[in-house]
């Protein structure tokens, strides 16, 4: 077995796992992640598509964006509360779909659903995620979203929607950009594949990172929980998911009651059309940077979707969020709520458990500190004028 020789390696005299007090940002929350993470594990949780141009451009994207101060505003408490889809949120932001959280720090995903919990912010539940969805949406006290894939038969994909739908989600997140899984080099370098197994060929890198190869030991390697008993045939990370068509979201729609959700959206014509079949609200996303290397960046796309759905209808956002400033910019440009992705997995390995709590205060304070700046004391008044148009900017805000 592999971890027992990596076990019984000299290397486990390493200095023991001693967390920071807090996360300073999202860089040293990453800096952090790649000291204490074995290399096959961090680059699957920091890698991207191809040369990894389409990643860059969304946090480039963002850094373009310019936001505009304003003076002698009455700002001496900051609002952050936002309903969403008929719900209130204590935040603007929540935790986006990810697959396998638990690679990032065992324990994971129960420690993203209690703060759910605790902060009252939507976690989305991955269908790759390590740990049952009944179990976090429980955890989460309600709060949870279930994110579907339609892998294998679109029969296969519409049973999990049942089982989420008889589990209590009232809210289902349907991820439509991954026709073809996007090549990511650093995996096919690094040998990562599903389901996660360590190979020999890792076992230096293993035991040069033993607080996590140990812990993950102790708490068992994570493998796809929502694929078990009657879903047995597991799941193939490389199959096509062309089976997320327009034929499939009418059947869908017409199956799931609660409210749904179309992640994966850079076109203005798809936004219309997908309005046009009933869907509660759009996200806007290229995944994080993970699909298509020559994508646009999400940011660059959101001020036309915005005009093109009109300025009631909820759209989120993710890809390239990484500062609190960068989530008020997102809100300027369009997006009625913000999701959070990889900054939360870097936060869980470098600190463990109190992690994700750690990197929401972060956030938390970068946000309001951003509306202190901009003269604005909610949330809620966040408009296109917040950004600074004296420049010529990739991103244009839609007018008032």
């Amino acid at each position: 077995m592999l971890f027992n020789k990596i076990a019984s390696s000299q290397r486990w005299a390493a200095a023991p796992f001693k967390p920071s007090r807090s996360i300073p940002s999202t860089a040293d929350a990453r800096a952090l992640a790649a000291q204490r993470l074995p290399r096959l594990i961090y680059d699957f949780i920091d890698g991207g598509a191809g040369e990894e141009i389409g990643m860059a451009s969304n946090i480039s994207g963002l850094h373009d964006v310019l936001l505009q101060p304003r003076s002698l505003a009455a700002v001496d408490t900051i609002a952050l509360a936002t309903c969403l889809m008929d719900h209130d949120w204590d935040l603007p932001f929540g935790i986006a779909p990810m697959g396998m959280c638990d690679l990032a720090w065992p324990g994971t995903d129960h420690s993203f659903a209690a703060l759910s919990e605790r902060r009252n912010f939507p976690l989305a539940v991955s269908t790759a995620s390590s740990t049952p969805m009944e179990d976090l949406l429980a955890r989460s006290g309600g709060r949870a979203w279930f994110q579907l894939y339609v892998t294998g038969n679109a029969e296969e994909a519409l049973s999990l929607s049942d089982r989420a739908a008889h589990a209590g989600y009232d809210t289902l997140i349907l991820t439509v950009d991954v026709p073809r899984i996007g090549k990511r080099p650093r995996d096919v370098r690094n040998g990562f594949a599903t389901p996660f197994r360590m190979r020999p060929r890792h076992f230096f890198d293993f035991a040069a990172h033993p607080q996590w190869s140990l812990t993950t030991l102790t708490r068992g390697v994570p493998q796809m929980a929502n694929f078990s008993g009657a879903n047995a045939k597991g799941y193939d990370r490389n199959a096509p998911r062309s089976g997320a068509n327009w034929s499939f979201l009418e059947r869908l729609r017409d199956r799931w009651r609660g409210k749904l959700v179309i992640k994966g959206v850079l076109s203005t014509e798809d936004a219309i059309r997908i309005k046009g079949y009933g869907v509660d609200a759009i996200y806007v996303s290229n995944h994080g940077g993970r699909q298509l290397d020559s994508a646009p960046s999400a940011i660059a796309v959101l001020p036309a979707i915005r005009q093109a759905v009109g300025p009631a209808y909820p759209l989120l956002f993710d890809s390239g969020i990484r500062t609190g400033e960068d989530i008020v910019k997102a809100r300027a440009l369009g997006a009625d709520f913000v999701m959070v992705g990889r900054p939360f997995l870097y936060a869980m390995a470098a600190v463990g458990a109190q992690g994700a709590e750690r990197l929401l205060e972060c956030l938390r304070g970068e946000v309001e500190t951003a509306l202190a700046q901009v003269g604005v004391a909610s949330i809620q008044d966040v408009i296109p004028a917040c950004i600074y148009r004296g420049a010529d900017l990739r991103c244009r805000p839609v007018e008032n």
